[in-house]
């Protein structure tokens, strides 16, 4: 998930009341399904948001009913859930509780249930648009609950939610908290990698440049000043934060491409 502590977003949950084993749930399940993605394993039992799903609908059973069904009881039913979600009177919940994030569930969900059973004999392998519109709405509810509920000022919401919907890239590994780039970059693009990594939250200079490999730390703050003059970076301080011209740099050169 990109450099975002994904205990940030569960410990934000958590402060605003949301019962922990469901925001444990919550993200746990969020991570995996795109990690499953980003290494091309599309296969419908391993992006399936079955279990995101699942969390996402006990997290709006328990805001709306005060109660939620625990996530080992097999009684739990998605599809009554989201029925009785629709039936919330208008004034009692927002659209997003009541409708959009339920209508997203089902989709999620059916994938998940009917779609394998369904592929038609066209020679058409539909793993691959399935996960990738999985993901995709996985990450639109997540980012939809951090706007709805969670415990930060809006700002910090709103940087967060950039980071959920930024790309993720596959080809860095994180080892004890530090990301590897695990292709062979220049210098300035495997600083731009990283920054593109660190997202729209931006990134201490320093920490920045203990991710490099040790040949190219020396020279880390004259690569910065490079890209910063290019408008790929902005740097401020002691702060790095990629630009849309960086970003946009880092996707149209595939720099962030699966291995």
């Amino acid at each position: 998930m990109s450099s975002l502590d994904t205990s940030t977003l569960e410990s934000g949950f958590v402060a605003a009341g949301v019962p922990s084993d469901l925001a444990r749930e919550l993200i746990e399940s969020f991570v995996e399904a795109k990690r499953r993605y980003y290494l091309e394993d599309f296969m419908p039992n391993a992006v399936q948001g079955g279990r995101f799903a699942e969390a996402v609908m006990r997290i709006l059973e328990w805001r709306t009913t005060g109660s939620f069904t625990p996530l080992a009881d097999p009684r739990f039913s998605v599809e009554a859930t989201i029925k009785a979600l629709g039936g919330i009177a208008v004034s009692a919940e927002p659209e997003s509780v009541r409708l959009h994030i339920p209508r997203s569930v089902r989709v999620v969900y059916d994938i998940r249930n009917k779609r394998n059973t369904a592929h038609l004999s066209d020679g058409i392998d539909p793993n691959v648009q399935d996960a990738t519109l999985v993901v995709a709405v996985l990450s639109w509810i997540l980012a939809e609950l951090v706007r709805l509920y969670h415990a930060v000022s809006a700002a910090d919401a709103q940087a967060l939610i950039e980071v959920l919907v930024t790309r993720e890239v596959p080809m860095i590994q994180v080892f004890d908290g530090s990301p590897r780039v695990l292709r062979t970059l220049p210098a300035s693009d495997h600083l731009l990698v990283l920054a593109y990594w660190a997202g729209p939250l931006g990134v201490d200079r320093k920490t920045l440049a203990s991710w490099l490999p040790a040949s190219m730390q020396a020279n880390a703050l004259r690569t910065l000043g490079q890209l910063h003059a290019k408008h790929l970076v902005h740097l401020v301080d002691s702060l790095v934060r990629i630009t849309i011209v960086g970003q946009r740099s880092v996707e149209e050169r595939g720099l962030v491409q699966p291995l």
